[in-house]
């Protein structure tokens, strides 16, 4: 993998760690990296040696702040056709069924969501902090909520999507709405979530791969529906890119000033 995405897999376990490797960005997502995303996921439905997967952030600002704000993405001129680099870059997109457990240290933030929300479970450590910006700059929070929905309540879904940044999820609360199901100490996820993974991986794992589709199949019909409008509730309700690049360069410019 380039320097956008580290995977290792050490030998014997059967569990890989797929890190997101741009904590100079706080692993904000460019096309690289989804590409990337995209191609690991798929690769590992061809290898049996990976029986469980951790997916993480580097760094210990950011698990992930979703895409990167200076990636270019052409658009259709149709509002119907409009392309979302995110929608490919977790594993249930890309067909595969060995669980994932995600381990959030820091922020995650928007996109982020694409990634838990695909993720089996997740753990979070006590630095860990979840929020969604897109209303806050003139964006709908569409996907991002339709995979929230499948772990929270409506109304802690709402809530979170609704006050943008001047909502911050702590990891306790999180744990409390369901969105997380283990806290840590501080830099511990990613051990607990290994340890987790060994258990998975010990197991027979056709087994493992069916409970995880079994699972999934529970809520299919109502994220399939959310996500089949999702797209033109996106290009109904956003600001045009400028004006969401102004709002953004002025939140950036208050940050400084506090």
């Amino acid at each position: 993998m380039s320097g956008g995405l580290r995977v290792s897999v050490a030998d014997g376990t059967g569990v890989a760690v797929v890190t997101l490797d741009r904590p100079d960005r706080l692993n904000a997502i460019d096309l690289a990296l989804a590409a990337e995303l995209a191609a690991v996921w798929r690769s590992f439905r061809h290898d049996d040696s990976v029986r469980a997967v951790v997916l993480t952030g580097a760094g210990e600002r950011a698990f992930c702040t979703g895409i990167d704000r200076s990636a270019d993405v052409p658009q259709p001129d149709s509002p119907h056709m409009a392309d979302d680099p995110l929608l490919t870059v977790g594993p249930k997109a890309n067909g595969l069924w060995t669980p994932v457990i995600a381990a959030v240290r820091g922020m995650a933030c928007g996109g982020a969501f694409y990634l838990l929300g695909e993720a089996d479970f997740v753990i979070a450590d006590e630095t860990a902090v979840f929020f969604d910006p897109h209303t806050t700059y003139g964006m709908v929070s569409a996907y991002e909520t339709a995979l929230l929905a499948q772990r929270m309540p409506a109304g802690e879904v709402a809530r979170l999507a609704l006050m943008g940044t001047a909502e911050r999820v702590s990891a306790r609360r999180a744990y409390e709405v369901g969105l997380v199901s283990e806290v840590t100490a501080p830099g511990e996820a990613e051990a607990a979530a290994l340890r987790c993974a060994a258990v998975l991986a010990s197991y027979p794992a056709t087994a493992v791969q069916g409970t995880v589709r079994a699972c999934w199949a529970a809520q299919e019909a109502t994220r399939s529906r959310a996500l089949a409008h999702a797209g033109d509730l996106v290009a109904l309700g956003n600001l045009p890119a400028g004006r969401q690049a102004e709002l953004f360069a002025a939140r950036r410019r208050e940050f400084r000033t506090r």
